[in-house]
């Protein structure tokens, strides 16, 4: 997931890291901050760029997804979402899903037609659906306030995990990512709770209770997500999904816990506010 330096021994290039994390942590919070619909371009292309990393990633084993309508329909995605509500969202997912199915059709012959077809619909899923979300969130009166919170408590669990990892980390957690450890789960888990606590109560007016349980859900769902994005690059032999961002890997492999994070965050501030 992170790039490999022989310096560190988490195995991530830190300086640029923290650049590159402190640089996309500016750009969410001055368009979600200023004009909150700055911010859907910022989702459209992030969650685009995933979804090429993605079908990148598939090609690597001779799995063709089309990549020009996965693109169109990432953009259709997240507009229909905040402009039509969930029913857009999923209207145009399901569209696309046949558009996808009838591409693959002209293009390419028969042969690896299901494969094919079967893979399109997962890039079309992960993450552009997933990611539909978050316009959901936004669309609300105060979803500038939600996202944040959202983006916030799920990066923690990251920041979190790393550190603990770092200085505690001697029970590996899984064979699947193995810089993984029970120790940096817990550092995941600590952060996730106190900042999701701060930030609902200071954001939102709500309990700190509210805000430890989005905080833990957060860090189980952000661990697991990290965890299915891994299965999937040791599946197709890779080991990042890019090279885009320096210390970090691809857009994907950042993108990975943020979208297995969002819709249980979506759910539970839906339910309490």
């Amino acid at each position: 997931m992170e790039e490999r330096t022989a310096g560190s021994r988490a195995g991530r290039n830190l300086p640029a890291a923290i650049a590159v994390g402190a640089g996309l942590g500016a750009l969410v919070i001055i368009s979600l901050l200023t004009v909150k619909e700055l911010f859907l371009p910022v989702v459209a292309v992030a969650v685009g760029v995933g979804a090429a990393e993605v079908v990148q990633a598939l090609a690597t084993r001779g799995i063709r997804v089309p990549l020009i309508p996965v693109l169109v329909a990432t953009a259709v995605m997240q507009g229909g979402a905040y402009w039509g509500g969930a029913s857009w969202l999923v209207g145009t997912f399901v569209v696309f899903v046949f558009a996808l199915l009838l591409w693959r059709m002209f293009d390419g012959g028969q042969d690896g037609y299901v494969r094919d077809a079967t893979a399109s619909v997962f890039a079309l899923a992960y993450p552009p659906l997933l990611a539909g979300f978050v316009p959901l969130l936004l669309a609300e009166p105060d979803g500038h306030f939600q996202v944040l919170i959202f983006i916030a408590v799920t990066v923690s669990s990251d920041i979190g995990g790393y550190f603990a990892g770092v200085l505690f980390g001697r029970h590996k957690m899984s064979i699947i990512s193995p810089k993984k450890t029970w120790e940096g789960f817990a550092g995941s888990v600590i952060a996730c709770t106190v900042v999701g606590a701060w930030l609902v109560v200071w954001l939102m007016d709500g309990q700190i209770w509210q805000g430890a349980l989005i905080g833990v859900l957060a860090a189980i769902m952000a661990t697991l997500g990290d965890l299915v994005e891994s299965m999937i690059k040791r599946d197709l032999g890779i080991k990042d999904m890019g090279t885009l961002l320096p210390g970090h890997g691809g857009l994907m492999d950042r993108l990975d816990s943020l979208v297995a994070t969002l819709i249980p965050v979506w759910l539970l501030l839906s339910l309490f506010f």
